[in-house]
């Protein structure tokens, strides 16, 4: 019994601390239009077509496309969701870069979407 007991009192502060924090996430993000894609990917014989979320969002007044990063069969409901910057590899040529995103959803989950376009 105090095993059990141990276990779960161990368990219990590791169970919080991967809840995402939502002061963490404070980049509003607006979804205009959700939509489901296809990315093929892999040689003739062995063909992988795993299903995303593709996203037109504005982020601080600029345009975006995002993919998300696993793959979701849903369409995610337009509107304003709060995120936060995971990955900015901006090169240092400065006109190319890789961005990554997290959204909190409205249940405490969260989401990882990448950029994969701009538009003015």
């Amino acid at each position: 019994m105090k095993k059990v007991l141990f276990a779960v009192l161990f368990l219990i502060p590791a169970l919080s601390w991967a809840k995402a924090k939502p002061s963490d996430f404070t980049t509003v993000v607006h979804v205009q239009s959700s939509n489901i894609v296809s990315e093929c990917k892999g040689s003739s014989s062995l063909v992988h077509c795993p299903i995303k979320q593709h996203l037109n969002v504005v982020i601080d007044g600029k345009k975006y496309e995002l993919n998300s990063k696993d793959d979701i069969e849903l369409l995610l409901r337009p509107g304003d969701y709060m995120a936060k910057l995971l990955q900015d590899n901006s090169l240092p040529n400065a006109y190319e870069y890789q961005i990554e995103y997290e959204f909190l959803l409205s249940d405490g989950t969260t989401r990882k979407y990448r950029v994969v376009g701009e538009s003015e």
